[in-house]
């Protein structure tokens, strides 16, 4: 569940910076890893293992259905 919620929070957190108009620059922010520095800012009690490919699998499907539903909302707007 706290992967449901640690995505989604992130994914409200860059649809925000889109909206301010500076989600371009926002986003294409990597530290020297090659990762998004959300990813790394990850709660100590964080217990789910990311190198998990469950894990991964799961989050990829989480992000694809919220970009579906992002992508119907922006539709319904036009």
């Amino acid at each position: 569940m706290r992967l449901i919620s640690v995505e989604l929070k992130r994914q409200e957190e860059e649809e925000e910076r889109e909206r301010q108009g500076s989600g371009a620059a926002a986003s294409n922010k990597k530290t020297s890893g090659g990762q998004d520095e959300s990813k790394t800012d990850v709660p100590e009690d964080f217990d789910i293992d990311m190198e998990n490919p469950e894990t991964e699998k799961a989050a990829v499907a989480i992000q694809s259905q919220f970009r579906k539903f992002q992508k119907k909302k922006r539709d319904e707007k036009s």
